[in-house]
């Protein structure tokens, strides 16, 4: 059940001791969590978000004030979660997402509107039934979508405060599905966690992005689970990142582990290519993550009536390209400056009058209520 720990004294800002909290539905305790936290002598949670430089805010785990649980047993369905303090979860060490990877994650963000005073979220839906697709791939049981976007609201609201000013960043939202229960054979977990935490963000790259084209390394491959938000897709990039950034570059681009000569993504990101009027990404074939932000770019950018080709990108077509951008919710639309592949380096289009700058532009201010959405992406909070 849910209990407080003191663990120190600490100059972090975050929660303090409280009850177990309770199901508001059937009064049943939440099992098998407890919340560590960590919570400073001297300062108040007003005083530690009055601290933050909002004009230099990066894009780093910041401790909020809650988060929300909800969990389930592998032949039920998710029911009621509760708001709980923020702080570390208790883990069986046999639990199924510690031993076997039996976990997914989504990511979306909150926005200040015009006003400053409401707050927007975006696409949130699309968020829910891609988890439920990557649930069902990793055989767990998954929120519906109505539950999802209310426990997204709830610690959204529950963290107000946290969300940055109007064009000085946005509330991280970071939903967790995992196999909490213990299970030692090899086999889905016995129980379920859905967890959603945030946390306040600004600009992902900082700095003109430079990426470099590893051929003899894949992300994901055929009949594998890179279509999912799966956790397990995510630590074996590590060592390419690695690599990479110590050269001197951004972040790494992989090839299809097949042919090996057509581009998929970036480690975290889609990728597009762009010749005149023709904006190119490849096609998500199961070894493609389908962002979030990436259908909503490729949908602007017809609106805008560009020709829009999903389909297999080959690495030649990056010497002729006019410009280069990636997608994500992180990072937006981000350009790219260059790519370097083989030790040759081919530079793309960067600036306001590129394409991809156009399609910042639309998309950001209708996530953050300065255009009319006539698409009803948005979601007040």
């Amino acid at each position: 059940m849910l209990s407080g720990v003191m663990e120190r004294s600490s100059a972090s800002c975050s929660g303090s001791r409280f009850d177990t909290a309770r199901s508001a539905e059937d009064g049943a305790d939440i099992p098998n969590i407890q919340i560590s936290l960590v919570r400073s002598i001297n300062r108040s949670d007003e005083e530690c978000a009055d601290m933050i430089n909002w004009d230099e805010l990066g894009f780093a785990s910041v401790q909020t004030d809650f988060i929300y649980v909800m969990k389930c047993s592998l032949d039920q369905k998710f029911s009621t979660g509760a708001l709980n303090r923020y702080g570390n979860i208790e883990l069986s060490p046999s639990s199924g997402v510690l031993n076997y990877g039996q976990g997914l994650f989504e990511g979306l963000k909150a926005y200040r509107n015009t006003e400053g005073d409401g707050i927007l979220l975006f696409r949130p839906e699309e968020n829910a039934l891609r988890m439920q697709v990557g649930a069902e791939r990793m055989c767990m049981p998954s929120p519906s979508v109505d539950q999802f976007i209310h426990a997204v609201k709830q610690t959204v609201l529950a963290n107000k405060r946290w969300v940055p000013p109007q064009g000085k960043g946005s509330l991280y939202i970071r939903p967790l599905l995992m196999g909490s229960g213990a299970v030692l054979g090899l086999a889905p977990a016995p129980e379920y966690t859905f967890l959603v935490f945030v946390s306040p963000v600004g600009t992902y790259f900082k700095e003109s992005i430079h990426l470099v084209v590893k051929d003899e390394v894949h992300r994901a491959f055929p009949g594998g689970t890179g279509g999912v938000k799966a956790i397990s897709n995510y630590a074996p990039v590590f060592m390419a990142q690695k690599q990479a950034k110590s050269e001197g570059f951004t972040d790494v681009i992989y090839l299809d582990s097949v042919q090996h000569k057509y581009l998929e993504e970036a480690s975290a990101c889609n990728l597009f290519v762009v010749k005149g009027n023709v904006i190119s990404t490849p096609i998500t074939m199961g070894t493609i993550l389908p962002g979030i932000t990436r259908k909503s770019v490729i949908e602007i950018a017809r609106d805008h009536e560009y020709q829009v080709e999903e389909r297999l990108v080959a690495l030649d077509e990056l010497f002729d390209a006019d410009e280069v951008f990636c997608t994500g919710t992180a990072i937006v639309v981000a350009s790219v400056d260059s790519i370097t592949y083989q030790g040759q380096r081919i530079q793309f289009k960067t600036g306001d009058n590129t394409v991809s700058q156009q399609l910042y532009k639309v998309l950001t201010s209708i996530q953050t209520g300065l255009a009319k959405d006539d698409k009803n992406w948005t979601v007040e909070v």
